[in-house]
């Protein structure tokens, strides 16, 4: 499924815990990259600040800025979540501020090598947390990079304002930058305004929605034991089957012959992990 990205226009609607519950709920191999100017959340909470050491993105893009080897040093920064399997690794997030502009002049070369582990050996998918994109630099190249963007909001009337305005910055970019139609889908939590009628008033699809579910919510920030049965990690899981599907659609229709008249007009294109408390 190679790239899928997960952000919000402002405030809390759950980005961070949707992937953390995609992770682990999921039947492909993924890394999670948790890609927040704002900083990673998930080392000092779900996993308790169990971990010694600086590890992630921040101490990936030192390393890079000063000799290179972001391939041979990635596989070093990742946390096994499902350990010792390999299946469900974490990239974690920024924990000193300082470091984030260290990331930020990497966000292309972190993107093109997150699209590449889709082709590697074994192949992964990258569940990428890119927070809130009212902030200073987001990751706009992890973004344009996505197979799938999808844009989480609460479906109250204060959230689905602010999303309609962020959806309407996020189209014009991916524009500009030529990624076809079709990448961004809009992902709801909790009750609040209907689906039909939160994707006809922002002109965006909805491709699911995710129930309030506090307990779950709970141990994902704060850690402790996964059950799989809880109603947020059904509906994670379920989340798999459409966006799946949607990709399927997408890569049939950039699949099809390009007549050679449109094809003239078009523009030529610019180590082992330690291992993490268990889910269940």
């Amino acid at each position: 499924m190679a790239i899928i990205a997960l952000a919000s226009a402002k405030g809390s609607p759950g980005v961070t815990t949707a992937a953390l519950a995609a992770t682990l709920s999921w039947h492909r191999r993924l890394v999670l990259a948790e890609c927040d100017p704002a900083g990673g959340s998930i080392l000092a909470g779900y996993l308790g600040g169990a971990l010694d050491g600086p590890r992630g993105i921040g101490e990936l893009a030192v390393g890079e800025l000063r000799d290179g080897g972001l391939e041979t040093a990635f596989w070093s920064q990742l946390v096994d979540l499902d350990a010792p399997r390999r299946e469900r690794l974490l990239l974690p997030g920024v924990v000193d501020p300082a470091q984030a502009g260290t990331v930020t002049p990497l966000w292309q070369r972190f993107a093109d090598f997150f699209g590449a582990l889709e082709k590697g050996t074994p192949p992964y998918d990258v569940l990428v947390d890119c927070g809130r994109l009212q902030v200073a630099s987001p990751p706009w190249p992890v973004l344009r990079a996505a197979a799938v963007v999808l844009l989480v909001t609460r479906a109250t009337l204060p959230d689905l304002s602010a999303t309609r305005a962020t959806i309407r910055a996020v189209e014009r970019d991916l524009a500009e930058h030529r990624v076809p139609p079709g990448t961004l889908r809009l992902l709801v939590v909790g009750d609040g305004h209907g689906t039909s009628e939160i994707s006809k008033a922002l002109q965006l699809p909805v491709i699911a929605r995710l129930p309030v579910d506090p307990r779950t919510a709970a141990v994902l920030g704060l850690g402790g034991t996964v059950r799989a049965g809880r109603p947020l990690m059904r509906a994670a899981g379920a989340l798999e089957v459409p966006i799946r599907a949607l990709l399927d659609r997408r890569r049939a229709r950039l699949a099809w012959p390009v007549p050679a008249e449109a094809a003239q007009l078009r523009a030529p294109a610019t180590p082992t992990a330690p291992e993490a408390p268990h889910a269940v």
